[in-house]
């Protein structure tokens, strides 16, 4: 089990509640075929948090599984990139604090989608990436087993060496990135949450030195995967 590829394209960003419906009608119905169709794409998964922002807006989360890196600078990928729909650059613009990791899978246990989902976005000081895999790799594989959990998975950001494209260009060239990014899977919500307090993570967490953890909690809204109908969940 895990994530279904050696890759994974792991993004975050705000939806002003206005806009919200016609943007998930649009993921859900244009967006999600459009990228599945994309070879190398294998999953698609969108999560909307859980807690609300004080601007009115709601965050999301949303993961593509790669076949592999190299898929990230693709000439199909970066052709739809270059090429947005109509319905995708009207919504661009709204896709707000957009952060965007294009990561490797560093250690991944259990399953990939789940009712509800934690992410923590980290960046280290001088820890190797063999430390983070020695620090990380065997939290995940016990996490993914615990009551209530359903996977635990360690990506790294690694930027592929593309220009800018024309959807980044829309959204104004402000993306940020984790440099890591912890995701656990969990079908019950408390479970989930209660993983900020497992001994083993922050053990982790101190010997990976980690210098920046945002913690935030998702429910799955809408997972598809390459070669079936997307539909709404």
């Amino acid at each position: 089990m895990g994530l279904m590829g050696k890759a994974a394209l792991a993004m975050w960003w705000d939806m002003a509640a206005e806009t919200r419906p016609d943007f998930e009608h649009w993921h859900s119905h244009e967006h999600f075929p459009e990228r599945l169709g994309i070879p190398g794409f294998l999953r698609a998964s969108r999560w909307r948090s859980t807690v609300g922002h004080e601007d009115g807006g709601e965050g999301f989360f949303v993961m593509y599984e790669l076949a592999d890196h190299t898929t990230l600078s693709s000439a199909a990928y970066l052709a739809r990139l270059n090429a947005p729909t109509p319905w995708s650059t009207r919504l661009m613009p709204h896709h707000r604090h957009m952060v965007r990791s294009q990561c490797r899978v560093m250690a991944s246990a259990g399953s990939a989608v789940s009712g509800h989902a934690l992410t923590l976005r980290m960046a280290t000081g001088g820890v190797t990436q063999a430390g983070m895999v020695e620090a990380f790799g065997p939290l995940c594989a016990r996490l993914a087993l615990l009551p209530g959990l359903a996977g635990a998975h360690l990506l790294r950001h690694e930027p592929p060496d593309i220009a800018p494209t024309t959807e980044q260009r829309i959204r104004g060239l402000g993306d940020q990135a984790a440099d890591w990014v912890l995701l656990v899977t969990g079908y019950e919500a408390p479970a989930v949450a209660a993983v900020l307090q497992q001994p083993g993570l922050q053990a982790a967490l101190g010997a990976a030195g980690a210098t920046q953890m945002a913690p935030q909690a998702f429910r799955l809204c809408h997972s598809a995967v390459a070669g079936e109908p997307a539909a709404l969940q």
